[in-house]
């Protein structure tokens, strides 16, 4: 019943974002995965549509942004479009991984999907739903902004405008990778 009123919510356009607050996000929690801000994101391994191989596990040499999402979702279809745009001008500065949550879609519905939205940027498949379970998503469309050391610095559940995206991705561009 949860999940189906959340479902409800963000169908309608109504989302949320848990934000950082500066004096919170100094303190990372060492060495634990847990898809919260400021702590670790769980990794992950998974095959993408390309049959490529994706990865989040802890340091990189860009931030990561995950979106996870289904065909059948409304605001994922509204927000599909803005995601590739911010991928056409921020693609070479982060990663933006569209992970698609298999178990609860099919691999020829997101097929049709990113043919449809002639999406270029990388979807790896969740087939299975252990990634989207380790990530806690209860609704679509959700993303993380995860940062060059693999710590979560935004859960936005929901839909998110393109303009608060490039903001929060400028943010996460101009953070001192940690040595």
């Amino acid at each position: 019943m949860k999940k189906l009123l959340l479902a409800a919510l963000v169908a309608v356009g109504v989302g949320y974002a848990v934000w950082d607050h500066p004096q919170e996000s100094a303190a990372v929690v060492a060495e634990v995965q847990k898809p919260e801000v400021g702590f670790l994101a769980p990794h992950f391994t998974l095959t993408g549509l390309d049959n490529q191989t994706y990865k989040v596990e802890g340091k990189r040499n860009k931030p990561v942004i995950l979106n996870f999402w289904a065909s059948w979702c409304g605001p994922c279809r509204m927000e599909a479009p803005d995601l590739q745009k911010i991928y056409e001008k921020y693609g070479g500065q982060v990663d933006l991984y569209g992970v698609n949550v298999t178990s609860n879609d099919s691999p020829e519905a997101a097929t049709a999907f990113v043919q449809s939205y002639k999406l270029t940027f990388p979807i790896p498949m969740d087939v299975a739903g252990t990634v989207s379970n380790r990530y806690l998503i209860q609704a679509f469309p959700t993303t993380y902004l995860i940062d060059t050391n693999g710590v979560v610095r935004k859960k936005i559940i929901g839909m998110i405008d393109a303009s608060t995206l490039e903001l929060e991705i400028r943010k996460l561009l101009m953070e001192k990778p940690a040595s």
